[in-house]
């Protein structure tokens, strides 16, 4: 495979586009940012789907988009396309002591332990400081929980977790029976965020999780309304009980499919 020929080629259409196109004349980081964000989440949703050409297609994309945002850097004398493969070659190196120098590590935990250490000896202030602002609620309290552990701040073991979840239930019950709104939103999210915890003692991403469980959803709830339009009816014409027999069939066929 000749990697540089294609990387070459297609840095050389971004050139000639951003040149001749008016569309892509006109683009900033600013108008690209959106897209960019779009294109993050199909390419996540090709993974989710395991949808390999999907996510060859979207993975194009977001090449791409990196290769825009570098052309238009170069333009303003920030930095070029050379500069950004550059820094991330050094800082894949720099992370990675146990493959380019002498550290030992034991394990995955190790190199994640590492990983962290070494950030905050590049001027870090804080483990989580790195967590992004904007990143999605699950997502966030993950990658927070991620971080924490890095330095020691864990559960020891899974049962322990569920014990906290189970905790946070009562709490939770507490606060919903006594009827104070803001205190039962705090302990919504207290117990979320202990479940998203237990997730990951159990190996399971609470964001992808919840994406499967919404198309699950998707799926069977299109089906009821078809299979109510099959027979006639509308579901805005139909009882709970009615909707919920019909829901009940198309779980059936889906355990069978």
């Amino acid at each position: 495979m000749n990697y540089t020929e294609s990387f070459t080629r297609l840095v050389k259409i971004m050139d000639e586009l951003r040149e001749k196109c008016p569309w892509d004349k006109k683009q900033t980081i600013q108008t690209l940012r959106t897209m960019t964000i779009e294109e993050t989440y199909e390419l996540a949703e090709a993974i989710t789907n395991e949808s390999w050409n999907d996510i060859k297609e979207e993975s194009g994309d977001i090449l791409l988009h990196i290769i825009f945002y570098s052309k238009i850097a170069a333009e303003k004398n920030k930095f070029n396309l050379n500069d950004v493969i550059e820094a991330i070659c050094n800082k894949l190196i720099k992370r990675h002591p146990h493959i380019y120098s002498d550290v030992v590590v034991n394990d995955e935990e190790d190199v994640k332990k590492n990983w962290e250490k070494i950030k905050l000896d590049e001027g870090k202030q804080s483990v989580i400081s790195g967590v992004p602002v904007a990143l999605p609620a699950i997502v966030k309290a993950t990658r927070l929980q991620e971080k924490v552990k890095q330095v020691g701040f864990e559960w020891s073991n899974k049962e322990d977790v569920w014990l906290k979840v189970e905790e946070e239930i009562k709490e939770l019950h507490h606060e919903v029976s006594v009827g104070n709104k803001e205190n039962t939103e705090q302990e919504f999210g207290d117990l979320l965020f202990s479940l998203i915890n237990y997730g990951r003692f159990l190996n399971i991403d609470a964001e992808s999780a919840l994406e499967k469980t919404n198309k699950k959803f998707i799926n069977r709830f299109t089906a009821i309304e078809k299979l109510a339009a099959e027979q006639g009816n509308k579901l805005r014409n139909m009882s709970l009980e009615e909707m919920d027999a019909l829901w009940n069939i198309v779980k059936k066929q889906n355990a069978v499919n």
